[in-house]
Formats: structure tokens, C-alpha cells, sequence
């Protein structure tokens, strides 16, 4: 709005002209919300920092021996691990990510700590493993499908396909038995 639609519209609403005091309070009222518009485009730019999984304790993670420490004992030391191996129940993972976004994009991961720590038949612990942010495989999802192998059918061929199959030859059931060999209703 210009001055002079600002000062016309006072006029109408207050039955007087605008005083000097009012072209302060205009200005005043431009600069600070000029200074809040800044303030909130600036804001989009802070980076926004997060933490996911494991909480890792240096001094508790150098305290597992292989040889020396069980199940029992890292459980009671790390607590439940973030991941357990499917097969055989060997390893146990405890996975830290700290990762960092700007407004509204994606988070990316700045860093990541996999421990694994395996164990042998009778529950001790054999291996301790570290692993980074270098072992990250970041894969690209192929659309919102899965692609297949074979015949590819349109929309229609799906909606439609099953017309004239049924009591066809190879469709199933005897011929002349509709309703999979029912004699009643």
C-alpha cells in the first residue's frame, strides 16, 4: 500500500487526518514486518541436526573382551542391541546415525557407528567389529512398483483379462459343473 491510500483510509476510518506520529507508526510498523519476514526466511536455513539409535558410550563399548564377556554381560553393560542376526542368532548390532537436514530436505547422515558383536555356540563373545558411514549402501527405490519378469499387462488387460476363462479348457473344474462341483445351490 502507498502513503497516501494508508493516510485516506485513516482518514475515512478516525474522521481526521493522519499527524506525524501516524507516518511513524507506518514506517515502524514496514520495518518490523520487513525484519520478521527475514527473520522467518533465515530460519529455513538452520541446519537441523538429529540423533537415531544407539547411544554410544566409548568407555563401555572398549570394556567388551572377546574371551572374557557373554551375552549376559554385554546385555547388562550395552543394553539390547538395535538389531539381532536373523540366522542362528549369532550377532547382536547397536547402530548410532547423526544426521543433518536444512528446512525441508531430506536428512543426510554425517555419521554412523555400526558395532557388531559376534558370539559362538556357548554364548561367549568371539568378535568385536566398527563399522562407518564407508559401509552405507544408499539404494534408489525404482518407482512405486516392483519390477517383474514375464508379461506386462495394462490396466484393461487386468480389469478385463479374466473374460471367456472362465469354464474354459485349463480354468478348472469339470465341464458342466459351475460352482466347483456343487449340485445345489
Amino acid at each position: 500500500m502507498t502513503v497516501e491510500r494508508i493516510d485516506r483510509l485513516y482518514t475515512r476510518l478516525c474522521g481526521r487526518d493522519p499527524g506525524p506520529e501516524m507516518m511513524m507508526s507506518v514506517s515502524t510498523t514496514r520495518a518490523l514486518g520487513l525484519g520478521l519476514a527475514m527473520a522467518l526466511a533465515a530460519s529455513a536455513c538452520t541446519p537441523l541436526r538429529s540423533h537415531q539409535g544407539y547411544v554410544v558410550d566409548v568407555d563401555l563399548v572398549n570394556s567388551i573382551q572377546p574371551g572374557v564377556d557373554n551375552r549376559q554381560s554385554v546385555l547388562q553393560t550395552l543394553g539390547t542391541p538395535t538389531i539381532t542376526s536373523q540366522f542362528n542368532g549369532g550377532d547382536w548390532y547397536y547402530v548410532a546415525r547423526d544426521s543433518r537436514n536444512l528446512g525441508y530436505t531430506l536428512p543426510q547422515p554425517s555419521s554412523q557407528i555400526t558395532l557388531q558383536i559376534s558370539f559362538d555356540q556357548a554364548g561367549n563373545v568371539t568378535t568385536i567389529r566398527r563399522a562407518g558411514l564407508d559401509q552405507v549402501a544408499d539404494i534408489s527405490p525404482y518407482g512405486k512398483t516392483t519390477p517383474t519378469l514375464g508379461r506386462q499387462r495394462g490396466f484393461f488387460q487386468d480389469l478385463f483379462g479374466n473374460i471367456g476363462a472362465v469354464g474354459a479348457p485349463g480354468a478348472g473344474g469339470a465341464p458342466g459343473q459351475g460352482g466347483g462341483g456343487r449340485t445345489r445351490p
